[in-house]
């Protein structure tokens, strides 16, 4: 049987992992850009509508549940708000507003990205067994990184002769930002 070294775990655990870290590293930049552009909504589609509003007393939950149907839409309804002279429902990939004097307004929804609205899901799940396996994740990160800084035992690019440089600005820069930002 193979004797199980540093080296061999390191590198096994970085295969593992590959997937998740190149996914969580590209949907982490994708979000933070999230304030100038949503990369998981890529196909906005905005309907110009003009419908009979019931009276506002008669605007209930039910009747916003509802909206959607005549419009042969199907999605899954989160909340509604009357308030300001509008009348406001949110749906899972659609949103509607219209005005209540008026009765004019719009359907906007929206067509999530394919495979980039996947991996931002990844970062923003709170189901429990999704947490469990990002804990283990983030402590096998910082195994692979405290042992990919031992691998390295003899030579001029080892931890003590060189690493420990590069890590301690790798430590400096984010306290700074953190400081100063």
């Amino acid at each position: 049987m193979k004797k199980l070294k540093l080296r061999n775990l390191h590198r096994d655990f970085g295969y593992f992992y590959l997937g998740l870290i190149i996914s969580f590293a590209f949907s982490g930049i994708l979000m933070n850009h999230r304030e100038n552009w949503h990369p998981e909504e890529y196909d906005v589609q905005t309907k110009e509508i003009k419908v009979q509003l019931p009276e506002k007393e008669k605007i209930t939950e039910e009747y916003a549940k509802n909206f959607l149907n005549s419009y042969a839409i199907k999605d899954t309804f989160k909340r509604f708000r009357v308030k300001n002279g509008s009348f406001r429902i949110t749906y899972k990939n659609t949103d509607v507003d219209i005005e209540l004097e008026t009765g004019k307004g719009e359907i906007v929804t929206y067509k999530r990205t394919p495979i980039i609205s996947q991996m931002m899901k990844l970062h923003k799940t709170t189901s429990n067994w999704w947490i469990y396996f990002s804990d283990i994740f983030g402590i096998s990160l910082i195994f692979i990184t405290i042992s990919g800084a031992m691998i390295t035992k003899h030579g001029k690019h080892t931890f003590k002769r060189r690493g420990w440089k590069l890590a301690l600005a790798g430590i400096i820069f984010p306290i700074l930002f953190l400081l100063f930002a």
